[in-house]
């Protein structure tokens, strides 16, 4: 296979160090010291067999939200995977809201893990890892092409790069108390029908729980609701255009939506919020992944059978969702073990039925043939936990109604930027506060997008 150090060009502008130590500074502390890149190639399965690799391997990833997903990986499939490979494999934890302050500590001081699991894409880090086309060349050899959510997340069409691999995205569906809304003859279909019961159950005191705060759901869920609205970001050409008539009304919306439905707690909330606003018995919706169902379960909440998952409400832009969570792996350019590496992410990728049960139907494979839709359905109809069958549903989400951060074109180091800024969540809370107007946030909003879509335009990584 090619030599994955190869970046199909000249060498490309590097990140501001600046930037980089400004933002490395809560996790700098933890980094420790290694050596230089050196040339490699990537030899997959189908040309060793046994213990041909050896030595070690280091690897740091979320604590995830399903915690048996953390013990399968840990204790069955990395032991497994080290022993049969003759690798000493390291699986360092983090919370997930940490992860970015370490992957700039370890591009900061060119030393960290061989392996970088981040929950959306890092694109803006592009110049920092290698080109991982070999590991994805490798994966659908076996499983078949990437999925094409996986690959608008991780494939830069200026660069021709692969600045990461998706092992898995989670569905995000809205997850609402069928109970409380059955009791005002009401369902979240659409927005409309949102707005029209939010008064009701935020008077029954279950207001709805969409965020407007700086943090990942509030991301998720609010771009999503704009998209809804015929708001984007970006076009296909990855030009920002989120200052438009649909945006300014989907923030009008919104607005409503919070003054008559919902509680000032939202804007101050972390990625646990909506959770625990649930948990609570409190929120009557929140966008978020199953895990907000499968807490209830194996808590044994009494409110937990009544617990309902549905594709994001329709509006008039139709029903489009974004995946909650994109697992997506990097290997940088200064790792000690870059073969152990690539090696690893391609096996479990290529083994990833094993991963999306173990994590309860939370991850679905970023390469379909790894367990294709239909057995995925199937397997969520054996889950017999009241309703029987609502988890079905999830294929239908992943498959119709889930799209990468910045569609209708690709994730890249704007979006990236923007998205890790908190851009978006920031646009809707100034006008639901108060501070400005629709039209006056947005303007500001689609400001800032310009100045960072030029500065990485001018890195010719756009």
């Amino acid at each position: 296979m090619p030599d994955t150090s190869d970046e199909r060009g000249k060498e490309e502008p590097r990140l501001d160090r600046r930037e980089l130590l400004k933002k490395a500074a809560v996790g700098a502390a933890a980094v420790g010291v290694s050596g230089g890149a050196a040339p490699f190639s990537f030899a997959g399965p189908h040309k060793y067999k046994g213990r041909w690799l050896k030595g070690d391997l280091s690897i740091i990833q979320w604590v995830h939200f399903v915690p048996a997903y953390d013990d399968w990986f840990d204790n069955t499939w990395v032991k497994t995977w080290g022993q049969t490979n003759d690798v000493q494999v390291k699986v360092e934890h983090i919370n997930n809201t940490l992860l970015d302050t370490r992957a700039a500590a370890e591009v900061a001081a060119q030393s960290g893990h061989d392996l970088f699991m981040a929950i959306h894409p890092m694109a803006s880090l592009e110049d920092q890892v290698i080109n991982h086309a070999p590991v994805v060349q490798e994966i659908e050899a076996k499983v078949g092409k990437y999925g094409p959510l996986g690959r608008a997340s991780t494939y830069n069409p200026k660069t021709k790069k692969y600045f990461a691999v998706s092992d898995s995205y989670v569905p995000d569906p809205v997850i609402w108390r069928h109970d409380l809304w059955n009791g005002i003859g009401e369902a979240p279909y659409t927005w409309d029908h949102v707005a029209k019961a939010a008064p009701k159950l935020k008077q029954l005191g279950h207001p709805i729980g969409i965020g407007q705060s700086q943090e990942l759901d509030s991301n998720m869920a609010l771009i999503a609701f704009l998209m809804c609205f015929g708001g984007f970001i970006q076009n296909a050409d990855n030009h920002p255009t989120i200052n438009s008539k649909h945006t300014v009304e989907a923030v009008k919306f919104m607005v409503d939506l919070y003054k008559n439905g919902e509680d000032s707690v939202i804007f101050g909330w972390k990625p646990a919020s909506n959770n625990n606003y649930l948990y609570s018995g409190t929120a009557s919706m929140i966008l978020n992944a199953i895990s907000a169902t499968r807490t209830p379960e194996s808590l044994g909440l009494p409110f937990s059978k009544d617990l309902w998952i549905w594709p994001i409400p329709s509006g008039p832009h139709g029903r489009l969702g974004l995946e909650h969570v994109m697992g997506c792996y990097s290997i940088w350019k200064f790792a000690q073990n870059k073969q152990n590496a690539q090696q690893f992410l391609a096996d479990l990728c290529i083994n990833y039925k094993q991963a999306t049960l173990a994590s309860q139907l939370y991850n679905f494979p970023s390469f379909p043939g790894a367990f294709s839709f239909d057995q995925i359905r199937k397997a969520a109809a054996a889950d017999t936990h009241p309703p029987k069958g609502k988890y079905t549903i999830l294929t239908t989400i992943a498959e119709k109604y889930t799209h990468n951060i910045g569609y209708p074109g690709t994730t890249n180091a704007a979006i990236d930027e923007i998205f890790s800024k908190y851009l978006i969540p920031q646009m809707f809370a100034q006008v639901s506060q108060g501070k400005l107007s629709a039209a006056e946030s947005v303007r500001d909003t689609m400001s800032a997008a310009k100045n960072i879509y030029a500065k990485w335009r001018a890195r010719g990584k756009i």
